[in-house]
């Protein structure tokens, strides 16, 4: 019996992302592997797991909503966005404070058929923000917690198999690339108040660049307020910058008298 390794390649590009790589792994022996060996057997079972990863990914596309959009700034570089996420590996999208970078970005990657694969990733710097964000989009997309959006932070792990977007802690993703160092449980990634530069963040920026020619199929999209883009981009191979621009309501900054504590 002779096998076309081509053929199960292209098996393998319609599985979930997590299985495509061990599922690669066996076709070389497949192919090579003589009617004595067992083979019949063998490919009945790897068949049998493609067909079980394909059904999952099946199932994630049947449970894609259609989303909604309000009216905020961001919405309005939407397809911008999206054309320079089909066109680029990394985008960088600037924004000021209440522009909806957050809450709007995911919904574009759902848009654009991200999620599916894999969970579209969306790290925040602290664990109150990544319950806050998962419960705000989770009632855009008229889902609960747990369902179609999820979060994982420390001691809380609210995702399951078919929640499509995953909201994390900066550190916890840090903490999954020991066990996952290619990130195949992710088909996006979004890199949200990067301007922070907190040590996770300039970690994970640092890793990611030398992932992505590794994983031609990972998106990035790093979020920032206005400040430097420029050294993102640079970092990232002069990556795009979309700047959105507009606040939906009013931010001041006010600061706190300066105490002399001369005496």
């Amino acid at each position: 019996m002779k096998l076309s390794a081509q053929a199960l390649h292209r098996e393998v590009d319609q599985c979930m992302r997590a299985d495509q790589h061990p599922l690669r792994r066996q076709i070389h022996t497949l192919v090579n592997a003589t009617s004595g060996d067992g083979v019949i057997e063998r490919l009945d079972r790897w068949q049998a797991r493609v067909a079980a990863s394909k059904a999952k990914c099946q199932a994630r596309r049947d449970i894609v909503p259609v989303p909604e959009w309000p009216d905020l700034p961001i919405v309005d570089h939407r397809e911008a966005i999206k054309k320079a996420l089909l066109d680029h590996q990394v985008v960088i999208v600037c924004g000021e404070t209440g522009s909806g970078k957050t809450t709007q970005l995911p919904k574009m990657c759902l848009e654009l058929g991200r999620g599916q694969a894999g969970f579209i990733g969306h790290t925040q710097p602290r664990r109150i923000a990544a319950r806050s964000v998962a419960a705000r989009l989770a009632e855009e997309l008229k889902t609960q917690v747990g369902a179609l959006v999820g979060f994982k932070i420390r001691f809380s792990d609210q995702v399951t198999d078919a929640s499509l977007i995953k909201l994390m802690t900066d550190g916890i993703l840090l903490a999954e690339i020991q066990r996952d160092p290619f990130l195949n449980q992710y088909d996006t990634l979004i890199i949200d108040e990067a301007h922070e530069r907190s040590l996770n963040i300039d970690f994970l920026l640092g890793y990611l660049k030398q992932l992505l020619p590794k994983r031609r199929d990972l998106k990035v999209i790093i979020t920032s307020a206005t400040i430097d883009p420029e050294r993102f981009a640079t970092h990232f191979d002069d990556a795009p910058i979309i700047l959105a621009q507009g606040r939906t309501y009013p931010v001041d900054i006010r600061y706190a008298p300066v105490e002399d504590d001369s005496e």
